[in-house]
């Protein structure tokens, strides 16, 4: 008899649970590191293809780079509420590919945006340290910013896992922070999607997060959901 109730982990399901100790490890490594004076998230973060500093293993090490303790909690934190009803509809073999496909897919919608910027202020995709540029010095700071500025997080593949529950459990309540009423899931994540959109054409000055990466991971989820033909289930989680 357990005198104290069901651990909290008992329902973690086996892909969830091993992503959760991967990415709390990595975190781990990434304040260990930072302590000798090494930046871990400048060999394991996603740079721009271009960019002298990209190296090919960061289209995946890039989802297990975390920016802070608030960044991992609040990740970690959703993957843990909504990764197992995914995992245990799909089967832990293609959720596993569902994560990494839906985070590879976010990275890639965040490159091409950031192609379109580079073009906008170059003229073309790629920079040339032999050419001489005539650009402005706010184009510089944003030019440094894609060239020099990692990527990282699991944002891009939890929107996948977001829009597999508001898809698969669309009429389950969900209480969101700030929110006095329950709100159905297929509503929440719409609206989610439609803020990120919002701030990722805004382009706030210091706004930092790549909501391009997040809407990618969104729209690869909801195509991969399509292809494999997952509808909606009458199960409430």
């Amino acid at each position: 008899m357990n005198l104290f109730g069901q651990s909290p982990l008992a329902n973690l399901t086996p892909v969830v649970k091993n992503l959760l100790i991967i990415n709390i490890i990595f975190f781990i490594a990434t304040l260990v590191f930072q302590s000798m004076g090494i930046e871990l998230a400048f060999h394991l973060g996603a740079f721009y293809f271009n960019s002298p500093h990209f190296r090919v293993w960061q289209i995946i090490t890039y989802m297990f780079m975390h920016g802070g303790w608030a960044h991992i909690f609040f990740n970690m934190f959703a993957l843990y509420m909504f990764g197992p009803a995914i995992e245990n509809y799909m089967g832990s073999k293609r959720f596993f590919n569902y994560y990494f496909i839906t985070g590879i897919g976010a990275l890639a919608l965040q490159m091409l945006v950031q192609a379109i910027e580079v073009h906008g202020i170059l003229g073309s995709f790629t920079f040339d340290p032999a050419m001489n540029y005539n650009i402005t010095p706010e184009d510089v700071g944003r030019l440094r910013a894609i060239y020099a500025e990692p990527m990282v997080g699991a944002s891009g593949a939890l929107f996948g896992i977001l829009v597999a529950f508001g898809v698969l459990y669309a009429e389950t309540n969900l209480y969101i922070m700030l929110i006095p009423i329950p709100v159905k899931a297929k509503y929440a994540v719409i609206g989610y999607i439609v803020v990120e959109l919002y701030l990722g054409l805004s382009q706030h000055q210091g706004d930092s997060v790549a909501h391009f990466a997040h809407l990618g991971g969104a729209l690869v989820g909801y195509i991969l959901l399509k292809i494999w033909g997952m509808h909606r289930t009458n199960d409430f989680y």
